[in-house]
């Protein structure tokens, strides 16, 4: 991880890291005006001079910024700071899918199907937006202690026609 706790990115404030994965880092930040806590995901340094990285980057804050649904994490801010580009979004206070599976808990059956079908509803609202997400996989589905899921990570999210609804 490439930022202490105490850096600052715009108004957010690091409090700590999160996790990495192909382009990105994210950490637990407070909002210094606001005085929420926020997940703040930014560009590897050593990918964040490559066009087609950042291009992607902003893909998936335009993306998941367009959708307002429950079962999509909200985009509250985007920006630079010292030329690192960040996506400010809501915390997600719970497990990823992929922890859920791994601890080996069986699940109550009707838990499943509530999972999968706020996964459906929240895709659905992406679909409808012309939005393909095309990195669905458990690590991008956060699941609250009160069983709300939450689908992150548009960053190979593809731009298509608007599925019309009516």
């Amino acid at each position: 991880m490439t930022l202490a706790p105490g850096a600052r990115l715009g108004p957010y404030e690091v409090v700590a890291p999160i996790g990495a994965g192909g382009m990105g880092e994210v950490y637990r930040a407070r909002d210094t005006r606001l005085g929420r806590i926020v997940a703040i995901k930014v560009l590897r340094r050593d990918v964040s001079a490559d066009a087609d990285r950042i291009e992607r980057f902003d893909r998936e804050a335009r993306s998941a910024s367009a959708l307002n649904h429950p079962n999509i994490v909200t985009i509250h801010d985007v920006g630079v700071e010292a030329g690192t580009p960040y996506i400010a979004m809501e915390w997600v206070d719970g497990s990823s899918l992929r922890d859920v599976v791994a601890s080996g808990k069986p699940q109550p059956p009707a838990s499943v199907v509530a999972i999968g079908a706020q996964i459906a509803e929240g895709l659905a609202r992406a679909h409808a937006a012309g939005i393909v997400h095309r990195d669905l996989k458990p690590d991008n589905v956060m699941l609250t202690s009160d069983g709300l899921v939450k689908i992150l990570d548009f960053g190979l999210a593809k731009l298509a026609p608007p599925v019309d609804a009516g």
